[in-house]
């Protein structure tokens, strides 16, 4: 694979301390907004703490769908480059909306209507579930947002009925995705969070707790459907602050369980440690609440098992990684010195076999930059487990790879 050379960015976009923030860098309270303080991270570390029971056999029970995962066409990643796609450094629509096409017609071999029908019908409410973190470096395309909106639309889905969504509705405001920019589109955080207070300039809890004690998104969940894991969640407020509970469970969000019928997955082209951050964290880790407990101990396990349940399983009908601008380094928090122009989208119905391509690109690339990687396959075993759980084809040998 080309791989474009490095492209620094360090001079025009300073990550500001509000910036990292929301990207889950450590604060005083402590916080983990998905930074990897963890095993991940270690160069040198081999072993993978010790996995606590989880709820996954649950899930296992329920019966799968024609819609369930790994989809209609296990195993194939589709790659799209285009060299134009961010000219002088802003994405230039027409390229992206021509990727768009070349990459789902290359991954179903039928026409964008008939794709369309493969995927969805007209009455569906679907969900964009985007990546909102570092906005304007290393989020999701606006651009190549719009161009699945277009397509859609085209094909019959009215405009109400298709939600940008992401766990934090503060990160989607700041990456661009505003009812101004999007009108008659459905912007929709799974919850909300005092920045002031998590940020440790303001005493004044009664902007997230209700009268009665609770997290003012509590709501925005559903109790009856959750991931459990035997780790309890931290007590003090700027963890509740951020995470809605702080109990063993981690429950789903309400547009999830009782709105969304289908979802598209556009993650962006990143690192976590020694590992990546793409299709399968990006769902995982965004449709529940009560993270920052899971992520020492079931830190990538969770990026399979969240995905195994029936509201994510039967309804994410198709993945498209953002590699349009990539981070090789520092992330999943924005590192401008460690991005470059990649100009490339990734299409896939399983997420798991997406992710294995991605990971082993972002390796090379890692490489090549003079990042001391850890290759050990404790950073994989996650995808194969998935495939282990039918969810996904991870083997290597069995991947058909497409590059346009």
């Amino acid at each position: 694979m080309e791989i474009l050379g490095y492209q620094s960015m360090k001079d025009r976009f300073n990550v500001n301390r509000r910036d990292f923030l929301k990207t889950g860098t450590t604060v005083s309270a402590g916080l983990l907004l998905g930074s990897p303080a963890l095993w991940a991270q270690d160069k040198k570390q081999n072993e993978k703490p010790q996995k606590p029971k989880t709820n996954i056999e649950d899930a296992l029970k329920i019966p799968r769908t024609e819609n369930s995962l790994p989809g209609p066409l296990p195993g194939k990643v589709v790659e799209v480059h285009d060299p134009k796609a961010m000219a002088n450094d802003k994405p230039d629509p027409e390229v992206i909306q021509a990727m768009f096409k070349n990459g789902l017609q290359g991954l179903t071999g039928e026409s964008l209507e008939e794709t369309f029908k493969l995927f969805f019908n007209k009455g569906d409410i679907v969900g964009i579930k985007v990546n909102p973190v570092g906005a304007g470096l290393i989020s999701t395309r606006l651009e190549l947002v719009d161009a699945i909106i277009d397509w859609l639309q085209t094909n019959g889905i009215k405009r109400e009925n298709i939600i940008i969504w992401d766990r934090f509705d503060y990160m989607l405001k700041d990456a661009g995705f505003t009812s101004e920019r999007y009108a008659g589109i459905g912007i929709e955080g799974l919850q909300t969070m005092d920045e002031a207070a998590a940020d440790g300039k303001s005493d004044d809890n009664s902007r997230w707790l209700d009268k009665d004690g609770n997290h003012v998104s509590l709501g925005n969940f559903d109790k009856n459907v959750y991931y459990w894991a035997d780790v309890d969640g931290p007590k003090d407020k700027p963890y509740l602050n951020q995470h809605v509970v702080n109990e063993k469970y981690s429950y789903f969000g309400n547009l999830l369980t009782k709105k969304l019928t289908k979802i598209i997955n556009v993650p962006v082209f990143k690192n976590t440690g020694n590992g990546i951050s793409m299709a399968t964290k990006n769902i995982g880790y965004g449709a529940v609440c009560n993270t920052g407990r899971l992520h020492r101990p079931l830190f990538f396990d969770v990026c399979t098992e969240v995905l195994a349940f029936p509201v994510i399983r039967d309804k994410m009908v198709l993945n498209i990684t953002d590699g349009l601008r990539a981070q090789y380094d520092g992330g999943p928090m924005p590192a401008a010195n460690f991005t470059y122009l990649y100009n490339t989208l990734f299409f896939a119905t399983d997420p798991f076999a997406l992710d294995m391509i991605c990971h082993n690109i972002l390796l090379e690339k890692r490489k090549s930059m003079g990042v001391k990687v850890n290759e050990h396959p404790l950073y994989t075993e996650y995808l194969r487990y998935a495939q282990r759980l039918k969810l996904g084809v991870t083997d290597p040998q069995k991947i058909e790879y497409v590059r346009i």
